[in-house]
């Protein structure tokens, strides 16, 4: 597959006036199953988020935190690994950090980052690059048997165009300075080949858990895609809240 297949705009004749207000009930009903998630502790969500920087990962984060409930949600980002975590094997930090049952985990950028640095920096073979991804592939595979982990893995598709405008704005905004990290120029430049290497992820993973590719240039409708995903893989879950033992018996309060 090519990205350049791939629209970066919406892709359905919808309104942003009509998406939000679909988004905003299904953040509802989200909230819900993720409450049942919580409450019966016999599965778990792990959702990955990828792209290249200022696709919108960090904003994605915040439209849905704004609906799930921290007591039973969390988030993971993903920075270069530390000098001790580069003396174990790449996925140990992962490991430690994937949903126990009953809660919802967000991987801000992911252990495929491991390919993708690799990759645009050429510090690795190829062949090396293909045992990672299988290892990757084993992994999520193991957490889905193992564990009764859903995962859903998210790429936000957005044009070098759109990314130019969006560091821009990191620049010239004093409320978006924060934001600003002189790498992304460099990530700017290298655009295409950071793009070179979510393909080569794509076309080597074909037995893997899938990616969903969003078009991501218009933010609302990148948080209507993700939030109708969500609540969908939630609803697939068949989730139910746990009932009482009736063996014990119901105890009588004292008024």
């Amino acid at each position: 597959m090519q990205l350049s297949e791939y629209s970066t705009d919406p892709t359905e004749s919808i309104e942003k006036e009509e998406a939000e207000e679909i988004r905003l009930k299904d953040l509802n009903k989200i909230v819900e199953l993720q409450t049942r998630l919580f409450a019966s502790k016999k599965k778990s969500l792990l959702i990955v988020l990828q792209g290249v920087d200022a696709a919108g990962k960090d904003g994605t984060v915040k439209k849905l935190f704004a609906g799930l409930n921290p007591l039973g949600c969390t988030c993971q980002a993903w920075k270069a690994p530390t000098s001790e975590e580069l003396s174990h094997d790449f996925l140990w930090r992962i490991h430690k950090s994937v949903p126990a049952k009953g809660w919802t985990q967000i991987f801000n950028r992911s252990q495929y980052e491991d390919i993708l640095v690799p990759y645009v920096k050429g510090s690795l073979h190829k062949e090396k690059l293909h045992s990672r991804l299988d290892a990757i592939r084993f992994f999520e595979n193991f957490l889905v048997e193992e564990n009764d982990t859903q995962i859903l893995k998210f790429f936000l598709h957005i044009s070098k165009k759109e990314q130019k405008k969006r560091i821009e704005e990191r620049m010239q905004d004093p409320t978006k300075n924060w934001k600003f990290d002189p790498s992304d120029l460099e990530a700017h430049e290298k655009f295409h080949e950071y793009q070179n290497a979510y393909e080569f992820i794509f076309n080597h993973s074909k037995d893997s858990l899938p990616w969903e590719i969003i078009p991501a240039d218009k933010k609302w409708y990148r948080d209507y895609l993700i939030t109708k995903a969500v609540k969908k893989c939630l609803e697939k879950m068949d989730l139910s809240y746990p009932e009482l033992d009736s063996s014990l018996g119901l105890p009588s309060l004292s008024e």
